[in-house]
């Protein structure tokens, strides 16, 4: 039905599947444009965007659902964020337009989504996109709906052209045939509710190492070994990052010492922080790569990608103590510091792509610039960032590196310490200049699941390096939202700008808090943290849990409903909260000796377990692998208690041992295992699992040695 559509319309749709920058968008006074609508009230910078467009935009609130109703008319559901490239794009060319504008007022009700703000909204009209088969489905997301909401067909960007025909096209077929426009609903509410939906499994769980490694071996088959990432076809060489693909590999090779998973995370990781998607000069990586090397980015940066490329080039320095992870976790922090953090520890959102209309300008590099700056290190720099007279990339440079530094210090006659000094001075040079530029527009919204990923980075990298300045970031973080996030009976709030939380969190929030607040007591001993932790799972339990299939919705019981309450099961670029649910679940019930958590984590796996064996691509369950990997290799509980416990804590994370949990302090506390426990004038260890602790001895070494 859905094909009959499109092929009536005769569109042609183009791709705009990895959107990305707009304009910055600030506030400014009503009185200074000649149009305002209802999102001039909105905190978010994607809504403020077009709070002055003549499109008499509506926030997705019951208001305008209800006119929606009231006048019998079609929705228009335009989703996109603060720097999606053809998101502003789009707006420039149809949603300024006057004429277009029109249209819209006249015969539809029109609601923008910031995706970041509402990822329920947007999950539900993108599988509409999905299902309606229209090309390509990326942002911006544009949905059309019935007055009641339910979506009949949905695309992404369209040339003003297009995007005009569409408009009249749907306005006559509304009118004339609205039984048409039905059966396309129907047909797409029935796969929408199919899907993200799945059935408990009552067979025996059952989850055994060869397995995990049949899985593994699937996962590892689709590595580029050469260049990192997964493998790429030449008509779509795109490469994301995706953290947790390679956080479950580092699990897998420590597991069996399969020594394709390390060279798969070593690939990835020496070549992304070689390549363009790391900001060479200023730190931080940008969202995905353009290209099959690494080289030319799309340009805007993610909280989300940060936080987790913290976290895993922090583990693996754990376990190859290479120390080129070390420079880029210190390079991503600085940048994080110096252009993501306010004042009171919260962590923004994004930066755009584009600067002055043009993506990419704030970063690139003439050669000239270069050598006018750097004079006699010029050369040098050059060299080592692969910069050309004409260009490396469509007349300029992206700055990146294609040979060992080893050759380059050689050829100038320097040592590799004297080298890195030069570098990291040409660098400082650089990015004074660079601040100079107009920059690209900052979303300065704080999302509770994007920091508590940033936060679980520094309490990763706290563990690797020892660095205090991490411990104090995340602390500083997790009080921030203590503060403005978490309410008394444990609600969580998603967003926070301006002074102002007032977006319900969604499941993904309370997963992702959960894990770094367990995290942090791992590094800290407060318990407060596991606490609040506990307090967290509790509330999603009562609030999110399906007591049908032993899964989670993504949305609260709280919550006004949508066309359907979904649940979000593959890991993509962030893992799924139901995931990240499973392992909180697993964890917090070895913490607090609960067993029916454990026991609904292993209901969590086993219901997904088909889908992940018979999968092609295991990567998009790589959280859940993880979640295996802990139910196959027993989590060790190990305490450490007594007046040195910080320096004796510090001293485990000296190896990579990721099947461990840590608990402890100066005194005993209040965890179960804890107790009797404390030995005067000493600081022991205890090695245990399942409750069951092995004799304690007072040095980390001879703790090592006992685990099996």
């Amino acid at each position: 039905m859905i094909t009959k559509l499109l092929s009536t319309f005769g569109f042609i749709f183009l791709i705009s599947l990895m959107a990305c920058n707009t304009k910055n968008g600030q506030a400014q006074t009503s009185k200074d444009h000649k149009y305002t609508n209802a999102l001039v009230n909105e905190s978010s910078p994607y809504l403020l965007q077009h709070a002055h467009n003549p499109v008499h935009w509506f926030p997705w609130k019951e208001e305008a659902l209800k006119k929606a109703k009231d006048e019998n008319k079609m929705i228009i559901i335009s989703v996109g964020y603060s720097s999606c490239h053809w998101c502003h794009v789009m707006e420039h060319e149809s949603f300024e337009d006057t004429t277009i504008a029109r249209i819209m007022n006249e015969n539809f009700v029109c609601i923008k989504v910031d995706r970041e703000e509402r990822p329920d909204v947007d999950d539900v009209y993108m599988t509409a996109c999905h299902l309606s088969g229209g090309g390509g489905c990326g942002w911006p997301l544009n949905a059309f709906a019935l007055p009641d909401g339910r979506p009949f067909f949905a695309g992404t960007y369209y040339p003003k052209s297009q995007w005009k025909n569409i408009l009249n096209d749907l306005t006559k077929r509304f009118r004339k045939n609205p039984q048409e426009l039905e059966k396309f609903a129907n047909s797409i509410m029935q796969g929408i509710e199919q899907r993200g939906l799945v059935q408990f499994n009552d067979n025996k769980a059952e989850f055994t190492k060869p397995e995990l490694e049949s899985i593994a071996q699937v996962f590892t088959s689709g590595l580029d070994l050469k260049k990192g990432g997964k493998k790429v076809s030449a008509t779509r060489p795109i490469k994301f990052p995706m953290p947790n693909n390679y956080l479950f590999l580092l699990r897998y090779y420590k597991m069996t010492g399969n020594q394709t998973a390390l060279d798969g995370v070593n690939a990835t990781l020496e070549n992304m922080a070689n390549g363009g998607i790391f900001d060479q000069i200023g730190g931080g990586f940008a969202r995905y790569s353009t290209d099959a090397i690494w080289q030319v980015p799309h340009f805007e940066k993610m909280l989300y990608d940060n936080g987790q490329l913290v976290s895993l080039y922090s583990e693996a320095y754990q376990e190859t103590q290479n120390p080129l992870y070390k420079e880029i976790v210190y390079a991503t922090h600085e940048y994080i510091k110096r252009e993501m953090t306010n004042e009171e520890g919260g962590f923004y959102s994004s930066l755009d792509a584009d600067s002055e209309g043009v993506e990419g300008k704030f970063y690139v590099w003439q050669k000239t610039e270069i050598d006018s700056l750097l004079g006699e290190d010029a050369a040098m720099f050059n060299e080592t960032f692969t910069v050309k007279p004409n260009g490396n990339w469509e007349h300029t440079n992206v700055l990146h590196i294609t040979k060992p530094i080893e050759t380059i210090a050689a050829k100038y006659n320097l040592s590799i310490a004297n080298f890195k000094s030069k570098i990291r001075a040409n660098k400082k040079i650089l990015l004074e200049a660079r601040a100079k530029r107009i920059r690209p527009g900052l979303d300065d919204k704080i999302l509770t699941s994007w920091n508590a990923l940033m936060l679980k980075g520094y309490v990763d990298a706290y563990r690797s390096f020892q660095d205090q300045t991490f411990l104090n970031a995340a602390i500083k973080n997790a009080t921030f939202l203590k503060k403005n996030a978490l309410q008394k009976d444990y609600r969580l709030n998603r967003n926070y700008k301006d002074g102002k939380s007032v977006i319900n969190a969604f499941l993904d929030d309370y997963a992702l808090l959960i894990d770094a607040y367990v995290a942090l007591y791992q590094i800290t001993f407060d318990e407060q943290w596991l606490n609040d932790a506990k307090g967290l799972l509790e509330y999603t339990l009562a609030n999110f849990y399906d007591t049908k299939s032993k899964m989670f919705f993504y949305t609260s019981k709280l919550d006004d409903p949508l066309i359907t309450r979904k649940m979000i099961l593959s890991d993509n670029v962030i893992p799924a909260s139901n995931s990240v649910m499973a392992r909180n679940l697993l964890h917090l019930g070895t913490y607090f000796y609960e067993a029916d958590y454990i026991q609904k984590s292993k209901w969590m796996l086993n219901n997904m377990l088909d889908q992940i064996k018979s999968s092609e691509q295991p990567s998009f369950y790589s959280n859940w692998c993880n979640l295996y990997y802990e139910l196959t290799n027993p989590l060790y509980e190990v305490a450490i208690i007594g007046d040195d416990f910080a320096n004796l804590r510090n001293q485990w994370d000296q190896q990579y041992l990721p099947n461990v949990l840590l608990l402890g302090g100066k005194t005993e506390g209040d965890l179960e295992l804890l107790k009797g426990k404390l030995r005067s004038g000493q600081t022991t260890i205890y090695v245990c699992k399942n409750k069951t602790c092995k004799l304690p001895v007072n040095e980390v070494e001879a703790a090592w040695k006992l685990m099996d």
